[in-house]
């Protein structure tokens, strides 16, 4: 399928990635792994959810939702798991009681196949949406959360990373998906990494004709901020609520879409509309409304389910409210953009 054009209402709202997996499933895994299901259950079990968390959704008003990553545990482990030339040794204790199933990297990495191909066409075919999101980790943070014990530097690692999601991105392309978002949490731990990291990130994407956004929370933006330009993606879904929205004059300047956090997913509370809406008119002193897309910080899934579904209807409600006022200057709808540059 090649690209189409498609229209989004002004200040689309969307997810980042994950969404917090219903409890019976978590039950049913936990039975899987003791031998008590069979692997067409678990498979079964797993679409039953994504249907349950796009219901979710979709309920609530969300324009662009995903499957929630229900099928996985780990972002980088997930991957790894599926790409040749990784093995496991056993999990690395990362803070608390909280471990990690570290990847390491023992032969030269090749494509084995679709990695979350499948997954776009399940939530294609449950979701109602217009358009649909894919999120996939990016070489930077694999290579980054991984042991090395093949290439000769981490980032000859990152670039045969890189080639391996590229084709990826391109079955997806194929099979027709229109936004691919690629998630780079760790891309600003090293600035002295900075200028390879980015040529990654371009070489990722590529020969790629789809919308591209870029992911990155809990970070530096001054570390990324010279790298907006360069940078070849269509939109940076950046994290703010959690900083109390600080840092948004780093914004000024910047000609792609911004994907707007304005949900903290490291608290159980309720966000007020009137908290958001005044947030995201902060925001529009820097970043035009037809460039601007509305989400939470990070991916849900470590919240309660429904305290995570009442902070989406809060900003579904929050937009709602500010699209009547964008409405009256005559800004209703918007294109979905590929482009890397907005407007």
């Amino acid at each position: 399928m090649g690209w189409s054009r498609v229209e989004l209402p002004i200040l689309p709202t969307t997810v980042i990635g994950s969404y917090p997996r219903p409890k019976w499933l978590r039950e049913f895994i936990k039975g899987y792994r003791e031998g008590k299901y069979k692997e067409d259950q678990l498979k079964e079990a797993f679409n039953d959810a994504v249907i349950a968390v796009v219901h979710d959704q979709e309920s609530v008003g969300i324009d662009i939702p995903t499957d929630g990553e229900q099928r996985r545990d780990e972002m980088v482990e997930y991957f790894a798991e599926r790409i040749e030339g990784f093995v496991f040794y056993g999990p690395v204790r990362v803070w608390g009681n909280n471990y990690f199933r570290k990847p390491a990297v023992v032969t030269k990495l090749r494509y084995k196949g679709p990695i979350v191909v499948n997954e776009y066409l399940f939530l294609r075919r449950v979701s109602k949406a217009k358009v649909v999101k894919v999120t996939i980790t990016g070489p930077y943070t694999i290579a980054d959360w991984s042991f090395n014990e093949y290439y000769r530097s981490k980032d000859e690692l990152a670039s045969e990373l890189a080639k391996i999601i590229n084709i990826e991105i391109k079955k997806l392309e194929e099979a027709g998906a229109l936004y691919v978002q690629i998630d780079e949490p760790a891309l600003t731990t090293h600035p002295d990494e900075m200028d390879w990291a980015v040529d990654i990130i371009n070489e990722v994407v590529k020969g790629i004709n789809i919308k591209i956004g870029l992911h990155v929370c809990y970070s530096n933006y001054r570390v990324l901020k010279p790298y907006f330009d360069e940078l070849k993606v269509s939109q940076l879904a950046l994290e703010f609520a959690n900083r109390g929205f600080r840092d948004l004059k780093l914004l000024k300047n910047l000609n792609k879409e911004l994907g707007f956090g304005v949900i903290d997913v490291h608290s159980r509370m309720i966000e007020k509309p009137n908290d958001i809406i005044k947030a995201i008119n902060k925001v529009l002193r820097y970043i035009e409304p037809e460039c601007l897309y509305i989400n939470p910080d990070c991916g849900l899934k470590l919240l309660p389910r429904a305290i995570a579904k009442k902070k989406l209807e809060v900003m579904v409600e929050s937009v709602k409210h500010l699209r009547k006022k964008l409405a009256n200057k005559g800004l209703i709808n918007i294109v979905l953009r590929r482009n890397t540059v907005c407007p």
